[in-house]
């Protein structure tokens, strides 16, 4: 075959390829056979393989694990990826309110909010320089994350080349990779039938995968992405508001979170988290709260940020789950200063994604000072 045309014939596959994984794992449908889709990325394989010029690190074929690390390469963040404040019920969500319309002045009233899920997974950062994924890291402490890159080439939902174009020169995604249900089930029930230990839960499993220095590892792990952000941004501009954002980050084929909503007024939040919180146990991922951000990238700008966390923001967390289960024994431990402590042994019980034997309970002198 011509030379010219074996160029050709790769990289029809390779667009074929990006283009089907962006239907299924970005827009979540599906438009060809799993038989058609393996014929496809077969000969790509071949072509690679059989002419080592045509090989490129965006092709979908290099997806595949690559050889162990030693050790993971610590990574400072150019923007602090920074955490939230919290809010637990409908008051403080109304003290949010307050503070935002406090700081921002008259004439911003109902304030305009983008509400997504928080997702029980792992935050991370994507790189991308002319549309090449560059690197990928975890968070970290905010300020300096691991490497992970190796890892998350490896995640199919994540494009090794961003689609289309007008993209930024220099483009930091964030977002959150998270184990779906089905995907833990599958993985513990292989661990089991292996005799290997089972993970506790999806996002410990997440975690575990995404820690690993073989990359073959996770590759075998059924992980997924879904972007809540950006950090860096050079060469390029973004529109004035967050929703706007994720959705051209969605047609630069990351994936989205399919229930984010803009909404306005305060009261509008707390019908989206009451919704979210009776869909909670059917959704196909464990979210643990509800994240309201102020969608005006304008006025988040003018809020700006406290020292770990942005005015702008905030996560209402789902109450605790709670379970029943029998005390066994209570014991004293003595601290370092003197102090001695009771410590309940409980009847193992499953709460909250953990196995729960073991339980601190206040000493005389906090029950004292409670009342």
């Amino acid at each position: 075959m011509p030379a010219s045309e074996i160029v050709r014939e790769a990289d029809a596959l390779r667009e074929r390829l990006d283009n089907w994984n962006y239907q299924y794992y970005v827009l979540d449908r599906p438009t060809v056979p799993d038989a058609e889709y393996d014929r496809c990325m077969q000969r790509l394989q071949q072509l690679e393989a059989q002419y080592p010029a045509l090989q490129r690190p965006d092709s979908p074929t290099q997806r595949v694990g690559a050889a162990p690390l030693d050790k993971f390469r610590q990574v400072s963040h150019e923007l602090p990826m920074l955490s939230l404040d919290n809010a637990f019920n409908e008051q403080d969500m109304l003290d949010f309110n307050r503070r935002l319309l406090d700081r921002l002045g008259a004439g911003h009233e109902p304030l305009e909010f983008a509400c997504e899920p928080k997702l029980d997974g792992i935050a991370v950062s994507l790189l991308y320089r002319d549309g090449l994924l560059v690197r990928g890291a975890t968070r970290g402490d905010g300020s300096t994350g691991e490497d992970i890159t190796h890892n998350v080439r490896t995640i199919a939902s994540i494009p090794l080349r961003l689609r289309g174009s007008g993209y930024p020169a220099v483009l930091e995604v964030r977002g959150e990779i998270y184990l779906p249900r089905a995907g833990f089930e599958e993985l513990n029930e292989a661990a089991r039938q292996r005799g290997d230990k089972t993970f506790v839960n999806p996002r410990n499993a997440a975690a575990g995968s995404l820690r690993q220095l073989d990359a073959r590892i996770t590759a075998r792990r059924p992980l997924q992405m879904c972007c809540y952000g950006v950090g860096q941004v050079q060469g390029g501009e973004l529109p004035g508001a967050h929703s706007q954002v994720l959705e051209c980050l969605q047609h630069w084929g990351l994936r989205i979170n399919a229930l984010s909503r803009v909404v306005r007024g305060i009261e509008a939040c707390d019908d989206y988290y009451r919704e979210l919180a009776e869909q909670r146990a059917e959704l196909p991922y464990d979210i643990d709260g509800i994240v309201f951000k102020v969608n005006d990238l304008g006025l988040q700008q003018r809020l700006g940020f406290v020292s770990r966390a942005p005015r702008w923001a905030i996560a209402r967390k789902f109450p605790a789950q709670e379970e029943m289960t029998r005390l066994l024994d209570v014991e004293f431990q003595v601290g370092r200063t003197g102090a001695i402590t009771p410590v309940a042994r409980l009847e193992p019980v499953f709460v909250g994604g953990v196995t729960v034997s073991n339980a601190t309970l206040h000493n005389a002198d906090e029950i004292a000072r409670l009342g």
